[in-house]
This record gives structure tokens, sequence and C-alpha cells, in this order.
């Protein structure tokens, strides 16, 4: 299976911005920030989230925009943050919002 990713150049704000406005989706790039490939059970689990099916459009969501990369390897998916695409793409953006995320949290 593959999937499709838009090429940096089509990486559109509004999508990102939609993509990050759900809190779900804001929690899952707060978990890839910390960097490498997660499989989607590992971020699952990191979330405590048990529903699968509904994740599904979450990712599909998040690789749409350009947020992630999502990559079969075996029976797992393997999801990446595209963040030197981001910050190529709009400066500082993903930075603000994931510490606006934080300061959220305190």
């Amino acid at each position: 299976m593959t999937y499709r990713h838009p090429d940096p150049g089509q990486i559109r704000i509004e999508d990102v911005l939609s993509a990050l406005g759900n809190p779900v989706r804001l929690s899952v790039v707060q978990v890839l920030d910390a960097g490498g490939e997660h499989n989607c059970g590992s971020v699952l689990g990191l979330l405590d989230i048990t529903a699968k099916s509904t994740m599904t459009h979450h990712w599909r969501v998040l690789r749409e925009s350009g947020v992630i990369l999502q990559q079969p390897s075996g029976r797992e998916n393997l999801l990446t943050l595209r963040r030197a695409d981001l910050d190529s793409r709009y400066p500082g953006l993903l930075d603000a919002i994931l510490t606006g995320a934080r300061g959220d949290k305190a």
C-alpha cells in the first residue's frame, strides 16, 4: 500500500492549520515532535487511545495536509513528522503552535 503525500510546495497553510486544530491530531504531532519514526500502535499507546478505526481518519488528515509521512512497514505504519518541510514552507509556525499547546496544558 502506498499513501499520497503532498510535495513540500503543495503544502497549504489552511490544510496544516485545519489538521492541527483538532486536539487529537495536535497531540499526535506533539508525540512525533520528539523525533524519529513511531509506529501507529506506539502513538496510540502514548495517547491512551484504543479506537484504532477513528485514528485512521486522523492519520489521513495529517498525511494529506503534509504534516506527517506515513509509510507501511510490515504490518504497521511508521509515522514521521515532516518538520523540515513545514519549517521550510512556514518558518516558525510549528514551533509557535507546539509552544502554545504546551502553554494551554499548563
